[in-house]
């Protein structure tokens, strides 16, 4: 029998509900209906193929929020991925949900990270053993701690690993299948770029680890990065692409003989459309069309939010509505909370698909001595790299300046006079960030909840009801978040 046999591993990550497909330059770009025809068309062209998911699959559109995440598992069973792991937003609609989501899927999903407390039971498979073309591929689902904060709210939920953990869990799975033939290895990570290259320096080679597929920062590669002889690949973010790895398995020894890979565009060029699955997304169009197709207010032009680590028009808007109807002094919104573009013309659907997560709003009193030491945690060399960021659009009359190249805030103001450390400013913080203090602003959470008071319930209706009353909003032209490159 041939030592070497042909595998195509095609992959994707952080989906969040990006069903449709775009016009760019008069070319349909995108959606589900072209990347399952796409896979389809591979599943006949190959022999041995595997379609696989990095984490993410939910939280993005509309009907993936009316539906809870039932829409979209229904859409992917239709695309049938042989394997899917954990990311930190198949959490967003609870932990109970997510393992009944795990009941209405057809394809595995795998994790080997969360357990119930005090028990030390997984919630999930570790990994899944696929057999395909004579040959047996091993996937390990790995999601640490830092990315799935979302679990701290439920106290059934055990402490997910830390990266050196996750490498023993890898070396235990690995180990208990030393005396079955594992042809090749995959890691199928939700843990960001950077964390996929520590767990890959870590991790040992007599493992037998072949490759990871990451997902969780959105990175857009042109090749693999290898580290510790190990490829690691993304496939940036939604339905535009889908990376594509054909690869030569030495199944002797285990291992890669060679590989190419590829990020490979979805339009309509080269890619057929799953007619049969438009259907269905139609289906669910067609229903919350009627519910969220509903006119707002518009804004003078269309306002962006083209990155996170940078301030942007639409963060202005917002924090400052945030701000001026709420009684605070700043208003912070994380990056991460807006998804999208907004405007000119706004209708309900936008504004949910836009900012997805309806949270709770606080208002925290903080010291300026704390708010200097949340500006510090924030804006560090670490985060502007991609280890570990988290950042914050911010409202108007507060100002921060950071220098890269002093790795130093530079300036930090309120109305135009320094932090005054001893006084008290009124912080909006989302109920996410403002359960997560201890990490994302180095702020102890038992110690501000002692000053802080609930002011919405409800996020998304505070925006609602504002945008109905106000016609032709325009950004502000002042700058809050200013970074020195040089």
């Amino acid at each position: 029998m041939d030592r070497y046999k042909k595998l195509t591993i095609l992959h994707s990550n952080d989906l969040h509900g990006d069903f449709y497909a775009e016009d760019i330059d008069q070319k349909l770009v995108g959606g589900v209906s072209m990347l399952s025809g796409y896979i389809n068309r591979a599943r006949l062209e190959e022999e041995n193929v595997i379609y696989a998911i990095a984490g993410d699959m939910f939280t993005g559109s509309v009907i993936d929020s009316e539906y809870k995440g039932i829409s979209t598992i229904e859409i992917m069973n239709m695309i049938g991925p042989d394997v899917v792991s954990l990311g930190n937003h198949e959490v967003d609609y609870g932990v109970a949900h997510l393992l009944f989501l795990e009941k209405c899927a057809r394809f595995p999903i795998i994790n080997a990270n969360m357990h119930i407390a005090n028990k030390d039971v997984r919630l999930f498979k570790s990994h899944e053993l696929i057999k395909i073309g004579g040959m047996s591929v091993l996937f390990i689902g790995i999601l640490t701690e830092e990315v799935l904060t979302h679990t701290k709210a439920d106290l059934l939920v055990g402490s997910l690993v830390d990266i050196w953990e996750a490498a023993e869990q890898v070396g235990k799975i690995c180990n208990s299948y030393k005396t079955v033939d594992i042809d090749f290895t995959v890691l199928l990570t939700h843990i960001g770029i950077e964390e996929d290259k520590k767990l890959a320096e870590i991790l040992d080679p007599r493992w037998g680890v072949d490759i990871i597929i990451g997902g969780h920062s959105h990175t857009k590669l042109d090749a693999p990065v290898v580290v510790n002889n190990i490829p690691i690949v993304q496939a940036a973010v939604g339905t535009n692409q889908i990376g594509r790895f054909d690869i030569v398995v030495d199944t002797d020894n285990n291992c890669i003989e060679n590989y190419d890979w590829k990020l490979i565009e979805i339009n309509s060029e080269n890619c057929p459309r799953d007619k049969a699955l438009e259907e269905m997304i139609n289906s669910y169009k067609d229903k919350t069309d009627n519910k969220y197709n509903r006119y707002l207010t518009r804004f003078l032009e269309e306002y962006t939010h083209p990155r996170r680590d940078r301030e942007t028009d639409l963060g202005k808007i917002l924090t400052d509505i945030f701000k001026e109807n709420m009684m605070l002094d700043i208003m912070f919104i994380g990056s991460g909370s807006i998804r999208r573009d907004l405007g000119p013309i706004i209708l309900y659907k936008d504004l949910i698909e836009a900012l997805p997560y309806d949270e709770e709003i606080y208002n925290v009193t903080l010291t300026g001595r704390q708010l200097v030491k949340a500006m510090e945690r924030v804006h560090r060399k670490e985060a502007y790299d991609g280890i570990d960021p988290e950042f914050y659009q911010y409202s108007k009359g507060f100002q921060v300046v950071y220098s890269r190249k002093e790795d130093k805030i530079l300036k930090l103001e309120f109305e135009n006079q320094p932090i005054d450390l001893d006084r008290e400013y009124k912080i909006g913080l989302y109920k996410f960030h403002y359960n997560n203090s201890d990490n994302f602003l180095n702020l102890p959470h038992e110690e501000i909840s002692k000053r802080s008071r609930l002011i919405t319930s409800s996020s998304r209706d505070f925006l609602k009801e504002y945008f109905l009353q106000t016609e032709y909003i325009e950004v502000p032209k002042d700058q809050r978040w200013i970074v020195i490159e040089d």
